[in-house]
């Protein structure tokens, strides 16, 4: 059998179709591959400490200074630091704030800078003025924010006197009645429940839901009468922007609703921004009666319910690497989440969200570090981590990572052995990436990487081919592991079910489950359609989307052979409303579509599936619904307002409509030939019925930059990984006189574009992987290797 190739999922063309190739081997080395996720904010995310944390005590001393003068009527909440007993007071106006206690190094000596903290840490990072400009006035943004900062409660306002009389403190839940007077210091808090008839206090109701503080209830009652207005907007879509953008930005603690103080004018209608009665998702739970507690008060410290941290891996993909830690931090890998999935064959960095518990980040960094007699804390400073696993930077959250909370990834990326006529040429394909984009191919790790490409897997699903579709995941794959190659003939030669339960591993999940569904049937294979159902759901759904993918890619191609890749075309579809709300559109289809990053290959997603389901929370962001965008066809005269970088290309499904002209026929007579009607993508078997998505046809790299080296031993590094700089080892060295030419390439691209697909436009070489492996074992440079790479062979030992 042959492996398949980029011909075979649809992948043929070229931006520089006139520049001759330039050979070079991918991934020859763990190091050649250096990716580093692109945060919300636009900060590529680094290691920046190797040294233990610890959970910083001055943002409690902060609060409680800021409590201590303060004469609202605030809820007060006694909250034990680790280790040392100290009483903080967090004031509501400080909850509102989202005021998050900080996570330094040890003896880090003032490393722990503005800088180095991360933006979400501010009560207003950037992103939010960011966000609300396409909406607001920059003097009506302001208004938002001081009313933000400000907290749910509203400030004290003089009653001539009245508050002047001191109110009775509640013993159980602190709350206070309103008082002009400091006050006094909190009384520590009783153990179990409180007493709900006595020492309430004037306005401390002790009840569940009572005005002390119950489900959502103010501490003391006090009206709030604070309010932004905005300007008159006379867009229905914009005005319904907004109501969302304010939704999606804080998570509920601020409403909006529209204006009815004032009458309509020509000028449109304004929109009233104010504080959520119920305070949102940060302000609910119990105050009160039974003991006056906030969400995370009984974990330990008292600090935010999350830590995050920086994961850096190494030949390990993501739910790999989760897993580990997972076992490592004794929790549910559930409780750990991600923004977005890594490749496996490199060197990765991300941020990782841990539901705590009653863990401290020095807790975590322990346990994760092995500080439990399996290593001292010399060998954890100066030796990598375990399993090509090393964590760091923590931090304390109110909310973990959702699949999707990113920009993008930044990637180094060094092609080994290579090979160009002249520097001129090599230069002329970097500047026509940097220029011209390369086409936005879904990569080949998309289909695979066995001989059977998963999207006729996906098709024969799609049919209703269910005996096929069995066949097809069961059928021998050349170059497997020994261990899956008998299991399979145990049954596909011998018949024997038990025989191929017993050796196939668990990794192999699709065709256990069909296996196994077999044995439950007593042998029966009649039921094709019940034994596909018991793969997880979102391995099915991997198979149908390679599928979307497959004909995403031969359209595309299609696209570019009749018309080029240098202009929009009568036809050619665009969004068709706001840029910012477009991308979005673009970012949750994808999110929605692939669950995870483009550089995963699906074999890695498969395995996946074995370890509890995969990381839980990180899917919340997958299941929002996607609505389908507003869409353009061009006309003639709409072709000078767009550029190629505009053009779309639909994923067939019911919500999206397909290209005008030729191309549009063409598209459905492709469909058309695999046996599917195009205009029906609706299945009695729900989770094959397909919506459909748009993707930009070219993608256009950020911070492109280039430069060449020089080497003769294929072992030596040429690109150094966060972990190794701040362990002290010696940087890459080249060498002038060296036998062999590398390229070393640095680029941004965005969550849903594939690395390799813009390595390939500058090789014009075959990506799949194996065939880069055969390159890296024919090249020259293989005999002039002087080094044994320990850890390198020990993690390909290990995966």
């Amino acid at each position: 059998m042959q492996r398949i190739m980029e011909t075979d999922v649809g992948i043929s063309e070229y931006i520089g179709h006139d520049v001759p190739a330039i050979e070079g081997i991918i991934k020859q080395r763990f190091t050649d591959f250096l990716v580093f996720e692109v945060d919300l904010d636009g900060q590529v995310i680094h290691l920046k400490s190797l040294g233990m944390p610890e959970s910083s005590k001055k943002a409690a001393d902060a609060k409680a200074a800021a409590a201590a003068g303060d004469t609202a009527g605030a809820s007060s909440v006694e909250q034990t630091a680790d280790d040392e007993g100290s009483k903080e007071v967090e004031t509501a106006a400080q909850v509102g704030a989202e005021a998050t206690p900080e996570a330094t190094p040890e003896g880090a000596e003032g490393q722990q800078t503005t800088e180095e903290t991360p933006k979400e840490d501010e009560p207003w990072p950037e992103r939010f003025t960011e966000s609300l400009k396409p909406f607001l006035s920059e003097d009506v943004i302001a208004r938002v924010k001081a009313l933000y900062l400000e907290g749910p409660e509203p400030p004290f306002v003089s009653d001539s006197g009245w508050a002047g009389r001191q109110s009775k403190v509640t013993g159980e839940s602190g709350d206070q009645a309103e008082s002009s007077a400091p006050p006094p210091a909190p009384e520590p808090e009783p153990q179990g429940r409180g007493k709900r008839g006595r020492d309430r206090g004037r306005g401390g109701r002790g009840g569940r839901g009572g005005r002390g503080g119950g489900r959502g209830g103010r501490a003391g009652g006090k009206e709030d009468h604070r309010r932004v207005l905005s300007d008159p907007i006379s867009s229905k879509e914009a005005r319904t922007g907004l109501h969302q953008i304010v939704r999606e930005l804080f998570g509920g603690k601020l409403d909006t609703e529209t204006d009815t103080t004032t009458p309509a004018s020509d000028e449109g209608l304004r929109i009233v921004i104010k504080w959520n009665k119920r305070g949102g998702a940060s302000s609910r739970g119990r105050g009160g009666g039974r003991g006056g507690r906030t969400e995370g008060r009984g974990e330990r410290g008292g600090y935010p319910p999350y830590i995050h941290f920086t994961l850096q891996k190494t030949n390990r993909d993501t739910q790999d690497a989760l897993a580990h830690l997972s076992r490592t931090l004794r929790c549910n890998v559930k409780d750990l989440s991600v923004a977005g999935t890594k490749d496996k064959r490199g060197v990765t960095v991300q941020r990782v969200s841990l539901r705590r518990g009653n863990k401290t980040v020095e807790d975590v960094w322990k346990m994760a570090n092995g500080l439990n007699g399996k290593r001292t804390m010399e060998e954890v400073l100066t030796q990598r981590g375990e399993r090509g696993v090393r964590v760091a930077d923590f931090n304390y959250r109110k909310a973990s990572l959702e699949l999707g909370m990113l920009k993008g990834n930044a990637f180094v990326i060094t092609l080994r052995n290579v090979r160009v006529d002249s520097m001129d040429t090599l230069d002329r394909a970097m500047n026509t990436i940097k220029t011209k984009g390369f086409i936005n191919y879904y990569g080949m790790q998309r289909f695979g990487t066995a001989s059977i490409p998963t999207h006729s897997i996906g098709l024969a699903l799609l049919k209703g081919d269910w005996h096929r579709a069995v066949s097809l995941i069961l059928r021998n794959r050349p170059g497997e592991h020994p261990d899956v190659v008998a299991a399979r003939n145990a049954w596909l030669v011998e018949g024997d079910l038990d025989k191929a339960l017993e050796l196939m591993p668990r990794r192999v999940v699709a065709e256990r489950c069909i296996l196994e569904s077999y044995k439950k049937q007593g042998g029966d294979t009649r039921n094709a359609m019940g034994s596909l159902s018991t793969i997880p759901r979102n391995l099915r759904l991997m198979y149908v989307h390679a599928y979307q993918s497959y004909v995403w890619n031969a359209i595309v191609s299609e696209r570019i052979r009749m018309h080029g890749a240098d202009k929009p075309v009568v036809g050619d579809l665009v969004f068709d409303e706001p840029s910012a709300k477009a991308e979005g559109a673009e970012d949750v289809a994808e999110i929605a579509l692939e669950g995870a990053e483009g550089e995963v290959t699906l074999d890695d997603k498969a395995a996946n599936e074995d370890v509890e389901g995969g990381s839980g929370r990180s899917s919340k962001r997958s299941r929002k619904a996607w609505e389908p965008p507003k869409i353009k066809v061009l006309t003639e005269a709409d072709l000078d307002k767009y550029s190629i970088f505009d053009v779309l290309m639909p994923l067939p499904g019911k919500d999206v409509d397909y290209p005008g002209g030729p191309l549009g026929e063409r598209y459905r007579e492709f469909l058309r030939k695999d046996g599917l009607d195009p205009d029906n993508w609706v299945r009695k078997q729900k989770d094959y019925s397909l919506g459909g998505s748009y993707r930009k046809i070219l993608h256009l790299p950020k911070d492109l930059s280039w430069k060449v080296m020089r080497y003769t031993d294929p072992d030596v590094p040429l690109a150094q990984s966060d972990e190794d700089k701040l362990l002290g080892m010696p940087p890459p060295a080249t060498d002038e006189d060296g036998k062999f030419l590398a390229l070393q390439i640095n680029l941004q691209l965005g969550t849903a574009a594939y690395a390799t697909m813009a390595l390939r436009e500058v090789t014009k070489t075959e990506t799949s992987s194996h065939y880069q492996t055969t390159l890296t074992q024919a090249s020259e440079g293989q005999k002039y290797r002087a080094t044994e790479v320990a850890e390198e062979e020990g993690a390909e030992q290990g995966a």
